[in-house]
């Protein structure tokens, strides 16, 4: 056990980047994890990882020897499942992440449907607005909206999602109305902090058919769509937000969609899932109920 309790602390270091993040996502102390990682290269007799001061590099040994534990953890994992029965019957415990605001509004019907369905499955749904690491965080399947990085993840494809610009009928009325992107420069903005903050906000050129950055001041900032849905109500600025995030408001009549011939092309939605060998059971029944489910409601 403690075998395998190494390889995978070394694995998840080299997912995350550093040892102090593979700690936090294993629920390990940090110098914890560094003597394990260092008691395994004594018993190989082998240097795996170069700890540099910014990131870490394996050695070719370190290369090798990773890989063939992805393997061998991947095969434990697989027996698991096995010796539970997952592969002969949908059951035991299927952990979904979503985005907060889709995961509430779109999967969680999703999911108490399927719950009706398959009595011996249970399901943790985790909403977060940031990606969860599927394998080191044990999760077997997310919604994840936007384009994919290369990975080793199974993708499979939903729908797509637009992302509009909206304001108030009352803020339109005093500022006036955008016709092309270049007009929000003179107009409030409220916008969703994100982990990854971007300058300003893209759209299809006037011209020439490409894309053009638009900066942006936000006179609001906050930390969830929700809020800024609520802030774009009370006219206090223009929001660029997801299709799903400001429906409810626009067919209210609380907002109103703009310069929606200058959109980027839609977002694809994707249920992901890690690359093992054999899908349980539940895992497969779960995407096989909730895909035509959610490609209905992005229809």
């Amino acid at each position: 056990m403690d075998r395998f309790e190494s390889m995978a602390m070394l694995v998840a270091a080299i997912d995350n980047g550093s040892l102090s993040a593979a700690g936090r996502v294993m629920h390990v102390p940090l110098p914890t994890l560094s003597r394990k990682i260092t008691e395994l290269e004594a018993r190989l007799g082998t240097r795996l990882l170069i700890r540099g001061t910014r990131k870490l590099t394996l050695t070719d040994a370190g290369v090798a020897y990773v890989a063939a534990a992805r393997r061998i953890l991947e095969q434990v994992d697989d027996a698991e499942r096995e010796a539970a029965g997952e592969f002969q019957t949908p059951k035991g415990e299927l952990v979904i992440t979503a985005p907060v605001f889709f995961g509430r509004l779109h999967v969680l019907p999703v999911v108490t449907d399927f719950l009706t369905l398959y009595p011996e499955i249970n399901v943790r749904l985790l909403l977060v607005d940031h990606n969860m690491h599927l394998i080191d965080e044990h999760v077997d399947m997310a919604v994840r909206i936007g384009k994919l990085p290369d990975s080793a993840l199974y993708a499979t494809y939903v729908g797509p999602m637009r992302s509009m610009v909206c304001a108030s009928p009352h803020l339109l009325a005093t500022h006036g109305v955008p016709t092309v992107p270049d007009d929000l420069r003179r107009f409030p903005i409220v916008r969703v902090v994100m982990p990854v903050p971007t300058p300003g906000w893209q759209f299809r050129s006037p011209d020439a058919g490409g894309v053009v950055d638009i900066p942006v001041s936000p006179r609001l900032a906050v930390s969830t769509a929700e809020a800024a849905v609520q802030a774009a109500i009370r006219g206090v600025g223009v929001v660029n937000l997801m299709r799903y995030q400001v429906l409810e408001a626009i067919q209210a009549g609380q907002l109103e969609p703009l310069l929606e011939p200058f959109e980027l092309d839609p977002s694809p939605i994707h249920l992901l899932h890690a690359s093992r060998g054999q899908m349980p059971l539940k895992m497969r029944c779960f995407l096989d109920f909730a895909r035509p489910r959610l490609q209905a409601i992005l229809a």
